[in-house]
């Protein structure tokens, strides 16, 4: 069974040999500097390059770290295209918004929309024609910043999450826009290749927004990206929510996406208990793995597997000065696992 193979049958919830081990990219970045050495091809530049941004990827599949190709390296693009001022980084430091196109939900329209056949979002769906030439049997999965991370990309978070209680009708038309061009930007990634959908939104987690803004500011806008896009993502869509989640089961099990991955600080068990008809992804801590020795991460991916997860993947992607030797042990432990 090659890893597409097996990554789609998970998402479908059939059987497999074993569970996929993969890291999506996105805000989940899954790139280290090791890897960069070895490729020769680093960070910043590997952010604007079509051809550098495949490499990267297929180097971490190349040197025994994950089954799958997963672009971008950040969570910043979709901001980018929409109006935000965005720092590249370094070379072991991820792109940031450092200038916040808006100054409140009520200023929604002097956004503009993401061109994908210009800038960073070019660069991206590129990279998956690239991608898509090189490789039948590895899955590439398409990666989109979640709605209301985005939203609080394009205005500063606190007055964001204040308009919330303030100004609910306006965040819901910024959410709109918002949405709109996410499914746009995912869209053109699926229709250049990539096989897989994954949504990452860190600030749309529970522990911020409380079920019940969740429910009303989180779920049917990943819902309608998940309804609007499914059938261009033949393998399967993933959301990825990070922090506890405790406060959230309920509204987990209401999501559309095939499988739900969330951080280490939420128990498998738990979620396995709490959400039903979805596959399960994660959650070795990506502390962890950046700091820890080989055995301790071993005992990790063990626990993890034995508490029942379909899929094993850093809880919210890797630290970009994670040692190889480290993120090899997930693969090594999940292919001497059997149930």
């Amino acid at each position: 069974m090659n890893p597409k193979e097996r990554l789609f049958k998970v998402l479908k919830k059939e059987n497999v040999d074993r569970p996929p081990c993969i890291c999506p990219g996105g805000m989940m970045n899954m790139i280290i500097e090791d890897v960069m050495d070895i490729e020769g091809v680093t960070w910043p530049e590997a952010h604007l390059n079509p051809k550098m941004m495949a490499d990267l990827t297929q180097g971490m599949y190349k040197n025994k770290a994950f089954e799958n190709f997963g672009v971008p390296f950040c969570m910043t693009v979709e901001a980018e295209g929409m109006g935000a001022t965005v720092y590249m980084g370094t070379k072991n430091t991820e792109p940031r918004v450092t200038e916040y196109p808006i100054m409140s939900s009520e200023e929604y329209k002097k956004l503009t929309n993401i061109n994908v056949n210009e800038g960073r979002a070019k660069v991206v769906v590129d990279a998956i024609k690239i991608l898509k030439e090189r490789n039948e049997d590895v899955p590439i999965i398409a990666n989109l910043t979640g709605p209301v991370s985005l939203a609080s990309s394009l205005l500063e978070p606190m007055i964001f999450f204040k308009e919330i209680r303030k100004k609910p009708e306006m965040i819901h038309e910024l959410m709109n826009l918002v949405t709109d061009n996410l499914i746009v930007f995912g869209k053109a990634q699926l229709e250049a290749g990539a096989d897989i959908l994954t949504i990452s939104d860190p600030s749309g987690t529970g522990e911020i927004l409380g079920a019940k803004n969740f429910n009303e500011f989180a779920v049917p806008y990943l819902n309608r990206i998940i309804d609007e896009l499914k059938e261009y993502a033949n393998g399967g869509t993933i959301i990825h929510i990070c922090g506890r989640l405790k406060s959230i089961y309920k509204e987990l099990n209401s999501l559309h996406s095939d499988a739900i991955s969330f951080d280490s600080i939420t128990s498998v068990k738990q979620v396995i208990e709490n959400v039903s008809n979805k596959a399960i992804m994660g959650n070795v801590s990506t502390f962890a793995l950046e700091n820890s020795d080989t055995e301790s991460l071993k005992t990790m991916c063990d626990s993890c597997l034995k508490n029942g997860v379909d899929i094993i993947s850093p809880a919210c992607g890797i630290g970009v000065r994670t040692k190889l030797d480290n993120i090899q042990v997930l693969l090594e432990c999940t292919k001497n696992y059997s149930r």
